[in-house]
């Protein structure tokens, strides 16, 4: 007897989820994988190679790399590069986004790093949510993620350093950090999805580790925030990559464990639901802080 796991049938074949966790995948000796026990019983598949597995992934974290490649071979400094030097590599900076519509940077700030030790760190933790993320999103919802929570994270630190209207003084921002909080927001809320085969222990553990991650440093970018500490950090960005990483992982929560072309269909909504979103909060922070002019706001 088949039980029923919010899988959807067709034609009295099960249809097995599009996308798994890495190493958790339903054997193929055994069509029936859900017997009499409360979890399904595993094998792993035939070895393939990482690109195959996260195609995506490496192709993000390959696009920072080379980037930052370039910066060096333009004569840029490879440990700090100069606020000058960061300009020149298209660095997110309220004022030129906002006064000089240079709305491309909001993209071109997320391949841009600080110096080798920022990009180590930034491509570490892309690399292994990246990893995680792919195999229950697929490539394109990776990129999507990265592109959109990249750019929500941009656009709400302009909402905080405009440099114009009589805001607060614009900053100069760069990194991929907040399209690595925006993956983690999409991880938290997909791994919480009761269809995905993989032991609901194993599911637990693997989201409190994302959601100790986010949480862990948020907190410690508040604190180096808060105490001016000589290390500057955009925690503003890191918020709106987040809570856009969330946004776009719950229209697709539902559909996770439906056939490919379902969950397809529900993905392109969710990305284009997000993408419209932004766009929206892009009208408004631009009309917001450009709407006032050189008059100083109200505090």
């Amino acid at each position: 007897m088949r039980r029923e796991t919010g899988q959807t049938y067709r034609n009295g074949m099960d249809q097995s989820p599009e996308i798994l966790p890495p190493g958790s995948y339903p054997s193929q000796a055994e069509p029936d994988y859900y017997a009499a026990s409360s979890e399904p019983t595993y094998t792993r598949p035939p070895q393939r190679s990482h690109w195959a597995m996260a195609p995506a992934t490496y192709t993000l974290v390959g696009i920072n790399c080379l980037v930052y490649l370039w910066m060096c071979l333009r004569g840029f400094s490879p440990w700090a590069p100069t606020t000058l030097q960061l300009y020149y590599s298209g660095a997110n900076i309220g004022p030129l986004v906002l006064a000089h519509h240079q709305w491309w940077r909001l993209i071109t700030a997320m391949f841009v790093h600080g110096g080798i030790i920022h990009l180590g760190v930034n491509m570490w933790c892309l690399w292994n949510l990246g990893l995680l993320a792919e195999p229950l999103m697929g490539p394109v919802g990776v990129f999507a993620a990265y592109l959109l929570t990249g750019y929500a994270g941009d656009i709400l630190s302009v909402a905080r350093h405009p440099g114009v209207g009589g805001g607060p003084q614009g900053v100069v921002s760069v990194g991929a950090s907040g399209a690595i909080f925006g993956l983690a927001g999409v991880l938290i809320i997909l791994l919480k999805s009761p269809l995905l085969p993989i032991p609901k222990a194993d599911l637990n553990k693997l989201r409190r580790s994302v959601i100790w991650f986010a949480v862990l440093n948020l907190v410690l970018d508040a604190g180096i925030d808060f105490s001016h500490f000589f290390i500057q950090v955009d925690n503003m960005a890191h918020i709106g990559g987040f809570l856009s990483g969330m946004a776009l992982g719950l229209p697709m929560v539902p559909r996770i464990g439906s056939r490919p072309e379902i969950f397809r269909t529900r993905r392109k909504l969710a990305i284009v639901g997000v993408t419209f979103l932004l766009l929206l909060l892009t009208f408004g922070v631009y009309s917001f802080w450009m709407g006032h002019g050189s008059t100083p706001r109200m505090r």
